[in-house]
């Protein structure tokens, strides 16, 4: 104890270990030749060795490996990258609102009064009743995504069903709830972090997240469509500008013309890029998994292929019930008042209580 508690040990204990190490670096008197080389080689192969076990001396343990290693490496890179998201997400918010703006502003500008002058009447009714309707749902789930608590665990309360610790805070997690660094918090039912909401997206707003990538890409795409013909119009006009000599086009017809370029790319591109991840949602949400569990679920599938076992999701209740969990669809009438139109209702879970669909028959993980 006296030993230990004594910094002119540890001094001494310190200069010990350097005499040691310069003694191995001291060569050896007599060794010429061959001889020489050899005994050099071997000096300093046991060099390597002592200074590796002189360096793992320092921080080596029972529970020490490569992966403790490469997070520790690892740890300020992950610190940036949470900061960095995190204050990023402001600017894609902005960045998001910013674009939708223009699209709807060239809309007004130039898509609606072409449709107004040369559509019959039924489809220009068609026209603004559809793309008025998907303008709402859009900033609606918008709004509700970005301003929604995913849900957190109750920190006031002690006992509750849970599956584990949170190393992080410190706190019981319930099931399906996972720790979010750039949160810095645990998240019931959490799918991932979003930056284009700059919000987890969990159990209190997994409804608005996919909602919204749905109507944005309904959205994106009925730009599209809409602005198809115009497009066409202004690329032909935008490849005459080369032309010698330029033909007479206004400033306002030469921004007509670039706005609907803009248009029409911007919404192509997200419609299928969004689309891509919606599909991937749709997926996850008919499995009722998300897209943390359905990492776990993999490499629980693996591991209990190989002991001849077959997992089974839990929290799988059928497609058609996954839906109408996460919609929160209890009777007919709600998929056009709940899911067609705005609405704030609650999910029928608290996230911390799960109905799960297993026996204890079933050979599978829990």
């Amino acid at each position: 104890m006296r030993m230990g508690s004594s910094w002119r040990w540890q001094l001494s204990r310190a200069m010990r270990l350097a005499l040691r190490w310069c003694r191995l670096c001291r060569p050896q008197r007599g060794g010429r030749g061959g001889g020489s080389k050899a005994w050099m080689s071997g000096r300093l192969l046991e060099l390597w060795s002592y200074s590796r076990l002189l360096l793992k001396s320092l921080y080596f343990n029972s529970l020490s490996n490569s992966d403790t290693l490469l997070d520790c490496a690892f740890e300020p890179v992950y610190w940036i990258v949470d900061n960095v998201t995190r204050w990023f997400g402001v600017v894609f918010v902005c960045l998001v609102i910013l674009l939708t703006t223009s699209v709807v502003v060239i809309v007004y500008l130039f898509v609606l009064p072409t449709i107004l002058s040369t559509y019959p009447v039924h489809w220009i009714v068609w026209h603004l009743c559809c793309g008025h309707w998907l303008l709402i749902m859009v900033v609606f789930h918008y709004y509700k995504g970005t301003t929604t608590s995913p849900g957190h665990p109750p920190k006031d309360k002690i006992h509750i069903p849970s599956v584990s610790i949170c190393k992080k805070c410190i706190t019981p997690k319930p099931p399906r709830t996972h720790h979010c660094s750039i949160c810095n918090m645990c998240v019931l039912k959490m799918d991932h972090h979003c930056p284009w909401l700059n919000n987890c997206v969990g159990h209190f707003n997994h409804r608005y997240f996919f909602s919204f990538c749905l109507y944005m890409t309904l959205g994106c795409i009925y730009c599209s469509i809409s602005s198809k013909d115009l497009f066409l119009e202004a690329y032909s006009a935008i490849e005459r500008y080369y032309q010698t000599p330029a033909p007479p086009d206004t400033f306002t017809e030469t921004t007509a013309h670039k706005s609907i370029i803009f248009l029409w790319v911007l919404t192509s591109s997200v419609a299928v890029a969004l689309g891509g991840l919606t599909l991937w949602h749709f997926i996850l949400i008919g499995r009722g998994e998300t897209s943390v569990e359905r990492h776990i679920n993999r490499k629980e599938t693996k591991r209990l292929r190989e002991k001849g076992k077959v997992f089974r999701n839990p929290y799988h209740h059928g497609k058609m019930n996954n839906w109408k969990l996460l919609f929160g669809v209890e009777k007919r009438s709600h998929w056009f008042t709940r899911v067609l139109l705005p609405s704030c209702h609650l999910p029928n879970e608290d996230g911390i209580m799960w109905d799960c669909s297993f026996t204890r028959r079933d050979p599978m993980a829990i």
